[in-house]
């Protein structure tokens, strides 16, 4: 070993503390046991440090130990031996050279850091002094402590340069335990305590009497050498005592019997005659390992006494009953400065110190109960054979499985015992408690029992999973989802055994919610703890439920978002034992906030929520009529509860700050009860412990416990088709498609696709805001198609192995979205983004073959733009609405191979203001500018809204162009199919002549699923519609049955396959343009000047010229409006302004040509008999001087002539 271990300790000090040399005052011949022991320690002087020396008012020492500083202290010093063990690298510890000087080494080497420290904030501190004891293993502990404390206090009245009468002294006492009584619970533990004052009173009797002026620190190092292969130098008894303890080894035992080891010493000290005095005081400094476990065979934890030094000065710098750090062999910590608040050592007495541990032992009552007023609470007139027609007075067992929040330790705890964690209250858990009844205990068991009193299988009272008040609460405290199986297969035994159930015939409630311990110990083992394990164990005890469990019902309760335990653990003005938390939980609090560590934690978290959910989406369990798993999504999103003060509620926990108190069992079990009854879909993902949660009664229509198969009534639809099979060989052609041959199925769009307010409940305007991805009409596949009618869930009559579709609710980004990406408030511009989002998730999941797999991609657009196009007619000009789809049309061509575009027109603004404007006592008229304020604000009959409708005519007129333009045909794979189910909407009216808003969400904007299931049923029968014949009207109340694919031609219709021709246009550019003018009034009075003359007072058009005028009329036209995308021609302008006037191509003159009198050959000398046909014409039309001096403007115009004089030919038309 040499002096390697010791330089590498010089190293590490000089590296946290700073480079520099001390030369320790000696005398000649002093202390040379020191010098022969420690000699490395001598040469460090006047280190760095980072704490601030200088003390703050008077240089004076303290005269209370209670106001003591650092730089108060003139001596450091030690008695009771800390051993070094030997090299873990050496095969055979027996063989090797073990001396009695170890120890001492150890216990110089811990001091004389603490004396380095010391001497940063006072200089003249003393070399200092550790008290050796006879050697490894002494006769006596106790009685060698004591002698070492004589020994101590002989050495330091007889050091010269000591003042004893005066001088501070910092005493450090080493002791540890043999036996491991100090780590049994309850009474066994305090006896075991008082037992070990006992032995140490003769020690600090001796220091108490004799040293005045110290502050004595007592040291247990049992924690952090438990279990190694060594021992400290003076244990309080030679050999290892019996203790009748009651095995129990879980982590929660050990961490809480360590934490309530170190209060009840702490409680013992501080009500002691050791700490009456002003010039004495004796602290409890606890010293427990990082984890729960003890160190590793052949960890030397102690092989480094700057950790142990450097761990008990940050011990000292922490207030008494908040002494938290654990002890790291590994980890260096920075070394704690004394504050300015509180610049001494703390003492029990200025730490404020009360013990945690209460006086009375008084049975603690549970009082969080409450009532149910439900009208129907009786069973089914006969035994169900469904579970999906299971009413809750049906049940007749319930049980659990599960960790420690389902034992429900310490739920009964009171405030502070610590210890009492252990104790599981079965009795009072969330999901299978039985204790009491519901007016004074609020528990899924007793909520059932109102329904039906006499339900089997809750636990009462306390106890382990084995014990008869257990029951069927078959949950294990420390438990992860690797022990679920075993738990599954007991609680199957248990109920097959029990005489008092029908195992065939009764229903049951099982109730799983496993994953806290999972967590909180993946970082240390993350493939045994990955999401993929995980959700497997899970699946495990489901198989063997699902397997042998006849008619059950089964809840999955979601992991909760562990990560608000964080809030917790850092709000100091919180009292919570931190160093429980923090060896129950290391891996959600050990690390930094912004650490890569938390942040892979957070993930995984939400991996373990996605991947059980995924596992029951999958229909795995749905085989069975009398079987089913029900994810319980309400502990999804957990919020710590808070106090009026905004601080974290301790109230809602356990002592321990971890486990629920009986407080929150109660507020789970209500929450637990409404997620039953929620439809599937509709669920809460937010909880708040806070907040007072009204429990729900079962539908009076629809009383059943809500599965995937009964989620939604009234929305779903039979599909009778009996050939559902795909083509024989897959198809390369979009022409030959088959509904069964498509594999995946994607939306684009914003709110309406979204699923806004789908599922909201009348009046709840504020849900709209949820997402309902599950039931939108394109993409959602919540449920099945009996319960919920969706475009995946007809194809999924088809193809049992579609993907793509969404479920649940949720943003786009969300996994459960998948490829519906639609995003609220989305315009046309931002569709290109939403494609190439689509394109890379489309590539990047592996349940996508992206260039094999047949797409059905659905795309609705155009709602958002309509209702800001009045703040900027421009930007959202029909112009742009054309290019923006094109662009996002123009990427799915080029990009994505085998699909099929549903590209869905939107619904009309007149619809929206009918609905919203008609129903002013139920809808949020007030908000109509927020909601949508360019199509709900305008007054009816003007001309902003009749822009609107023109401006909507034109988008749709841009989709019908776009698609008919045949840009997207020229891949045999891909095809853009326009849908025009939309076009016209025909709403119910009521019998008082208002339109029903029944098929509309809360803001009467967005569709409900009602409405939804309208528009699924609408889509499917407009993509079996051959072009030319497709519906293009919607009636809302219309029973729509779901049409088969014609036998002959089982396709999904294109223009190809529908033999279909798009009518005949010339290809043309987009030479159209919006007119945006405000002002569109005539003159008062016909103007007498040209000079005078407005746009509005032109009653007349006229042209002449050659062919390049006769074309298609560029100045007279073609009847297209200009923001049609057509020509843009000079009498369309006009007629935006003056609609009544004559001249364009479509007046209904003799010549039918209006007066456009231009000949295609014509040449300049023409002029004049074309200006003679014009003149004519107008004589009989209107022979006026003001008509006169119009057209004589509007050819001096049109001519670009730059003076008053026209050619013959032109004055002859006055």
């Amino acid at each position: 070993m040499g002096l390697r271990p010791r330089t590498f300790l010089l190293g590490l000090l000089l590296l946290l503390l700073g480079r520099g040399t001390t030369q320790a005052r000696t005398s000649p011949g002093e202390n040379t046991l020191e010098e022969q022991l420690w000699p490395e320690w001598q040469s460090l002087k006047g280190f760095p440090f980072s704490c601030n020396s200088k003390k703050s008012g008077s240089d004076a020492p303290s005269n209370s130990v209670h106001s003591l500083s650092p730089s108060d202290i003139k001596l450091v010093a030690a008695i009771g031996n800390v051993e070094t063990p030997p090299d873990s690298g050496t095969d055979d510890l027996e063989k090797q050279e073990w001396t009695e000087s170890e120890g001492p080494q150890a216990c110089m080497g811990v001091v004389t850091v603490l004396s380095d420290v010391i001497r940063h904030f006072n200089p003249s501190v003393l070399r200092p002094i550790c008290s050796p004891g006879k050697g490894v293993v002494p006769h006596n502990g106790a009685e060698d402590l004591w002698i070492q404390a004589k020994e101590l206090v002989r050495s330091m009245k007889e050091n010269q340069q000591l003042d004893f009468q005066n001088d501070w002294k910092l005493i450090t006492v080493f002791f540890s335990n043999t036996s491991q009584c100090h780590l049994c619970p309850s009474a066994q533990q305090q006896r075991h305590v008082t037992s070990s004052m006992d032995q140490l009173t003769r020690m600090l009797d001796c220091l108490h009497q004799e040293v005045p002026k110290a502050f004595v620190n007592l040291v247990d190092l049992s924690g952090v050498l438990r279990g190694s292969h060594w021992h400290q130098g003076t244990p309080l008894s030679p050999t290892a005592e019996p203790c009748r303890c009651s095995g129990e080894t879980s982590r929660l035992s050990r961490v809480a019997t360590q934490w309530a080891y170190q209060e009840t010493w702490e409680q013992l000290l501080a009500s002691s005659k050791y700490n009456e005095q002003k010039s004495f005081a004796v602290v409890f400094q606890p010293f427990f390992y990082e984890g729960a476990l003890p160190p590793p065979s052949g960890e030397r934890p102690l092989q480094d006494p700057t950790v142990l030094a450097l761990t008990l000065w940050n011990s000292m710098m922490k207030p008494a009953g908040q002494k938290d750090e654990p002890f790291s062999a590994k980890e260096r910590r920075p070394v704690k400065c004394p504050s300015q608040e509180n610049p001494y050592l703390f003492t029990y007495r200025n730490s404020n110190y009360w013990p945690r541990l209460l006086e009375s032992r008084a049975k603690f009552e549970v009082r969080d109960g409450m009532e149910i007023r439900c009208p129907d609470k009786d069973p089914s007139d006969t035994i169900p054979t469904s579970v999906h027609r299971l009413k809750l007075a049906d049940i007749k067992v319930i049980g659990a499985l599960g960790d420690s929040l389902t034992a429900g330790n310490g739920a009964g705890s009171k405030p502070g015992n610590v210890l009492d964690v252990l104790t599981q209250y079965r009795g009072l858990s969330w999901s299978a408690g039985g204790d009491q009844n519901l007016s004074s205990v609020t528990t899924l068991p007793n909520i059932l029992r109102e329904f039906n009193p006499s339900l089997k299988g809750f636990s009462v009272g306390t106890g382990k999973e084995n014990s008869p008040g257990a029951f069927l609460n078959q949950a294990v405290a420390g438990a992860r989802a690797e022990d679920l199986p075993v738990q599954a297969r007991r609680l199957v035994d248990l109920m097959k055994n029990y005489m008092d159930i029908n195992f065939q015939e009764d229903w049951k409630i099982i109730t799983l919610f496993i994953g806290g311990n999972d967590l909180c110990n993946v970082c240390n083992d993350p493939v045994r703890y990955s999401p993929q394990n995980f959700v497997d164990n899970i699946g495990k005890a489901l198989d063997i439920l699902h397997a042998e469990v006849p008619r059950a019902f089964v809840n999955l309760v979601k992991i909760l978002e562990i990560i608000s335990l964080r809030e917790l653990y850092q709000e100091k003005n919180v009292s919570c034992p931190r160093l429980v938390l923090r060896k129950l939980c290391p891996c959600v609090l050990k690390f930094d906030d912004n650490s890569t560590e938390l942040a892979s934690l957070i993930k995984v978290n939400k991996k373990y929520q996605e991947g059980t959910h995924q596992l029951v989406e999958s229909g795995r369990y749905d085989t069975r009529e009398d079987f089913t798993v029900v994810v319980q999504p309400f502990f999804e999103n957990v919020e710590m509860p808070k106090t009026p003060e905004g601080l974290p509620d301790s109230s809602f926990f356990a002592p321990d700050c971890f486990h629920f108190s009986s407080k929150a069992h109660a507020r789970a079990a209500q929450a637990l009860w409404n997620n039953m009854l929620e439809p599937v879909g509709q669920k809460t993902r937010r909880h708040r412990f806070e907040d007072k949660i009204n429990i729900t009664c079962p539908d009076q229509v629809w009383p059943f416990l809500s599965t995937y198969k009964n989620a939604v009534q009234g929305h779903g639809s039979q599909l009778l088709c009996s050939d559902r099979a795909p083509s024989a060989s897959p198809p390369t052609s979009v022409h030959t498609l088959r509904p069964a041959d498509i594999q995946v199925v994607a939306t684009l769009g914003d709110s309406l696709t979204a699923g806004n307010g789908i599922g909201s409940k009348p009046n709840d305007l504020s849900d709209v805001t949820t997402q309902y991805r599950g039931l939108s009409y394109s993409s959602g596949g919540d449920s099945c198609l009996e319960n919920v009618t969706t475009l995946p869930n007809i194809l999924r009559k088809f193809n049992g192995n579609l993907t793509g579709y969404a479920v649940g609710t949720g943003n786009a980004s969300d996994t459960n979205a998948f490829l519906n990406q639609a995003v609220p408030g989305t315009k046309a511009k931002e569709l290109s983004s939403q494609v190439q989002t689509l394109i890379q998730k489309m590539k990047d999941d592996h349940r996508v073959n992206f260039h094999e797999d047949w797409k059905v991609i659905t795309v609705l657009i155009g709602g958002s733009d309509l209702c800001d196009y009045c703040t900027d007619s421009s930007l959202y000009s029909a112009a742009n609405f054309f290019d923006h789809l094109r662009n996002a049309l123009d990427i799915l061509h080029r990009e994505v191979p085998r699909a099929l575009v549903n590209l869905v027109d939107f619904m009309s603004p007149r619809v929206m203001r009918r609905v919203f404007l008609g129903n002013p006592d139920k809808c949020p008229v007030q908000q109509a500018s927020i909601l949508c304020n360019c199509v709900l604000t305008l007054r009816e009959s003007s001309q902003e809204l009749a822009r609107l409708e023109a401006v909507t005519r034109a988008y749709q007129s841009s989709m019908r162009e776009l698609v008919e333009s045949g840009r997207y045909d020229t891949r045999e794979d891909f095809s853009v199919v326009l849908q025009p189910f939309f076009y016209n909407i025909q709403l119910p009216i009521l019998a008082d002549g208002r339109p029903d808003v029944s098929f509309f969400a809360p803001d009467c904007l967005h569709p409900n699923q009602k409405f939804h299931s309208q528009l699924s049923r609408a889509l499917w029968v407009n993509m079996l519609e051959p072009l030319g014949k497709k519906t293009d009207t919607l009636d809302l109340t219309a029973d729509i049955p779901l049409p088969c694919p014609a036998q002959n031609e089982p396709f999904l219709r294109t223009p190809r396959n529908s033999n279909y021709t798009y009518p005949m246009k010339p290809s043309i550019e987009n030479w159209g343009s919006d007119f945006l003018c405000e002002e569109w009034n005539p003159s008062n009075s016909v103007p007498t000047s040209v000079h005078e003359l407005r746009p509005a007072d032109i009653k007349v058009v006229a042209a002449l010229g050659d062919s390049l005028t006769h074309w298609r009329g560029w100045r007279l036209g073609d009847p297209h409006h200009t923001a049609q995308h057509s020509e843009e021609v000079q009498p369309q302008n006009l007629r935006l302004l003056r609609r009544h006037r004559g001249g364009d191509r479509r007046a209904e003159c003799s010549s039918g040509r209006g007066q456009s009198s231009v000949s295609r050959r014509g040449y300049w000398r023409d002029r004049g008999g074309q200006g003679r046909e014009i003149g004519d014409e107008r004589r009989v039309m209107s022979g006026t001087r003001a008509h006169r001096r119009a057209v004589r403007a509007v050819v001096h115009g049109a001519l670009l002539l730059p003076g008053p004089e026209l050619p013959p030919h032109v004055d002859y038309l006055l």
